[in-house]
């Protein structure tokens, strides 16, 4: 019997490796990806498009038009989705992503045969109700009004407005203008032109029996049609670093993001640079939380971003001060880039900070779902599955000396955006 007064021996993360799905197309050309790896009766099913902001011809109808598939289809109303739905014990959710629009549906697995045909109409024939598309343009322009008074939001959009450019699909904001401007034959459109095979990519996981696969190669095929990949519009702008300060409302707290723009997960510096985001502010005993949280209390939280997409990606410093601790809130983040410009890590905060990066990875491949969101990003982000290990055996490998170095190429101070906003 084990003796319960002594807790377990700590070991080492010795391996650590991304489960390989199992790789087929259905019959129409999709490819699906996978997971078999569940004990419980459930499967997710997740098909993605390639028909997110890259994709676009007008402002915000990714969005909408993903949103609104919920609302129903040709045989079935949006008051059908929802009770067929909840009757069986399923979920379909559409997490709108930048480059991509994604439908899951999950679904215990003796009633999969009842809500794929749900799943089949949405997509193939998607409703898209004017006066559901009005209600949309109407909560989301009244929720743009809420975002707006908060400085938070208002910091985000534009440095990522400065980052990219106001037309560049990742930089443009939404407006209540952009939203009225919407129309049922724009979400057509979208739907007619991106939603086929050769645009798309289906991930299954959890327990999945030959049967199934059957069922959703069936299902899936008939409801998406065939047509080549979409080509993205993604033409670079040229922006330069400023430094800017928005005055509104009279909120105590300002809100500051520093950042440049940066590179996707393909880029070579990808893997040692998501360890130095890491050691900077990436978790809650960075650099940045233990100075301007722990020492100076000027904040209750302060991050670092690494934000990747297919087609790019940028880095940013985020947090919300009283307007007295603004400037030296600054001068101290600046502080700590150049604190890793000049001195090399210790060995032992860097092995914390291994320690937490591999837990975290351990926790990315525990469980089919969980597995299954990994290989799909890496998959739309135009990824080999072997990135995983890549990054796995980075963070084991780098050393203090190439963080340096990357510091001295990335944390510049004339090369970061510069935004505050407060009254």
């Amino acid at each position: 019997m084990p003796d319960r007064t002594r807790p377990p021996q700590i070991h080492d993360i010795a391996t650590l490796a991304l489960p390989e799905p199992r790789c087929l197309r259905l019959s129409n050309g999709m490819p699906a990806y996978v997971t078999s790896k569940g004990t419980q009766e459930v499967i997710k099913l997740e098909v993605a498009f390639h028909a997110g902001r890259p994709f676009e011809r007008k402002p915000l109808v990714a969005r909408a038009a993903t949103s609104l598939l919920r609302e129903g289809g040709a045989r079935y109303s949006g008051a059908d989705v929802a009770e067929i739905l909840d009757f069986y014990g399923g979920s379909l959710s559409l997490p709108f992503q930048m480059d991509t629009a994604n439908v899951v549906l999950y679904s215990l697995n003796k009633h999969l045969g009842a809500l794929l045909p749900v799943l089949e109409d949405v997509l193939s024939c998607p409703r898209y109700p004017e006066e559901e598309l009005q209600a949309f343009i109407r909560r989301n322009q009244q929720r743009l009004a809420v975002d707006l008074s908060k400085n938070d939001t208002v910091a985000y959009r534009q440095i990522t407005e400065l980052f990219f450019g106001e037309r560049h699909p990742y930089g443009y904001n939404s407006t209540a203008a952009a939203y009225g401007a919407l129309q049922r034959q724009d979400l057509l459109a979208h739907h007619e032109r991106l939603f086929r095979a050769g645009n798309a990519a289906v991930f299954i996981s959890g327990k999945v029996a030959d049967s199934a696969l059957a069922a959703i190669d069936e299902a899936l095929s008939r409801a998406v049609p065939p047509g080549e990949a979409a080509v993205p519009d993604v033409a670079a702008v040229e922006t330069r670093p400023e430094r800017v300060y928005f005055q509104q409302g009279e909120a105590s707290q300002s809100a500051l993001r520093i950042g440049r723009k940066l590179f996707g997960k393909g880029h070579e510096d990808y893997e040692s640079f998501y360890v130095l985001n890491t050691v900077l502010g990436g978790y809650f005993g960075s650099r940045l939380m233990e100075n301007i949280r722990e020492e100076k209390g000027y904040t209750y939280n302060i991050y670092s971003m690494l934000d990747t997409m297919r087609y790019g990606g940028c880095f940013y410093v985020g947090t919300e001060v009283s307007q007295a601790y603004v400037p030296d809130t600054l001068e101290q983040i600046y502080l700590e880039m150049e604190r890793l410009q000049e001195e090399l890590i210790p060995e032992e905060e860097l092995q914390m900070v291994r320690n937490y990066l591999l837990g975290n990875f351990l926790t990315m491949v525990d469980g089919p779902f969980n597995i299954s969101e990994v290989v799909r990003t890496f998959v739309l982000e135009g990824q080999p599955l072997s990135k995983f290990g890549q990054l796995v055996q980075a963070v084991k490998a780098v050393q203090p000396e190439s963080l340096r170095q990357l510091a001295r190429k990335y944390f510049r101070k004339e090369d970061m955006w510069e935004v505050v906003v407060g009254a």
